[in-house]
């Protein structure tokens, strides 16, 4: 792996979370930033002169919209970098699944019928999401089972995509049944990381750490998987356990994601090539280089979304789009021409 390399990236993440930060509508000085992380964390007095207008600006709006984001767009990108190489297709993403239609058909429920469980209130609607978002992918991998016993990946792609118009459909009719409710359900699938605050962060956190190790710990797994299922199987892997296992972890990493920020396209796919092309196909260095690069294009896309035409707010999908369809259609017509 190319070190240095890795310290413009690692130094790039660094730099777009305080450029998150600092740009806005008032411009904070990165000291300032700086200041605020030290007294919040170690309890380290401000210095003297310090505007403590800018504390809450920081600590309560700007800081965990940067943070989700960057959360968000690493778990897109991690779950990319899996299902690409499970299905062994370069144009392939965890939205292939039907990741995101389920989790959106979750969300639109709860948007529609007004539902909000106790002790849960605002975090229902991510809750249902990612529970519909999970089952969608459960469903699509069991009928794949069922119907190909080596479960390889031309046959989850098809399942998963049938599950995802099917329940693309469902949503917009039980949308366009509901009136005054549409409305609110295509302007939550834009996705959007605003008002989001630090439960939010606190909730996304966690389920990235893990879904991320447990990726990590296959990563020589994914390695074999690369080369394809009867090679995996003579060395030794349990194809259909470790692709169940993988699956599972990236639709809950990307029903999370699209729970909290809505349906947000194209970063799990420009990601994982950028990773391997700059660094190695190896799993045990694409997984964690895909997630950097992933938070950076995120962190990146929202600040352009809230910023670009202020005080409007552009949805992040939209900025994502404009970046990510040129780079598919590049990506595609390689793999054509080779």
């Amino acid at each position: 792996m190319n070190k240095k390399n890795l310290f413009i990236l690692t130094a790039a993440a660094i730099a777009a979370i305080i450029l998150g930060v600092a740009v806005g509508s008032v411009f904070i000085n990165p000291s300032d930033i700086i200041s605020v992380l030290l007294n919040k964390i170690f309890q380290k007095p401000f210095p003297d002169g310090f505007n403590e207008a800018n504390i809450s600006i920081i600590w309560e709006l700007r800081l965990p919209r940067v943070l989700l984001a960057f959360l968000v767009g690493a778990a897109l990108s991690v779950g990319g970098a899996v299902v690409q190489s499970v299905l062994k297709n370069p144009l392939a993403s965890p939205f292939t699944l039907g990741v995101s239609s389920g989790a959106s058909l979750g969300a639109g429920i709860i948007i529609i019928t007004g539902i909000s469980l106790p002790f849960l209130g605002a975090f229902t609607l991510p809750l249902f999401g990612l529970l519909f978002g999970m089952l969608t992918v459960l469903s699509a991998v069991m009928l794949a089972a069922k119907t190909d016993k080596m479960l390889s990946g031309s046959t989850i792609v098809l399942t998963g995509m049938v599950f995802s118009v099917f329940t693309n459909a469902l949503l917009t009719f039980i949308a366009g049944l509901s009136g005054d409710k549409y409305q609110a359900v295509m302007k939550w699938q834009l996705g959007t990381f605003s008002a989001k605050g630090w439960d939010y962060v606190k909730i996304m956190f966690p389920i990235f750490a893990v879904c991320f190790l447990v990726i990590l710990f296959f990563s020589r797994e994914l390695d074999i998987l690369s080369f394809g299922e009867e090679t995996a199987a003579a060395i030794g892997v349990q194809t259909k356990k470790t692709k169940w296992l993988l699956l599972m972890a990236t639709a809950i990493l990307t029903g999370a994601a699209v729970s909290f920020a809505g349906v947000i396209g194209f970063i799990d796919l420009i990601a994982p090539h950028i990773a391997r092309r700059l660094f190695s196909p190896r799993h045990k260095i694409l997984v964690p280089m895909s997630a950097l690069f992933g938070g950076i294009f995120m962190v990146a896309a929202d600040l352009i979304a809230r910023t670009a035409a202020a005080p409007k707010e552009f949805s992040v999908n939209v900025i994502a789009a404009l970046a990510g369809a040129p780079f598919f259609a590049y990506v595609y017509l390689r793999r054509k021409q080779k």
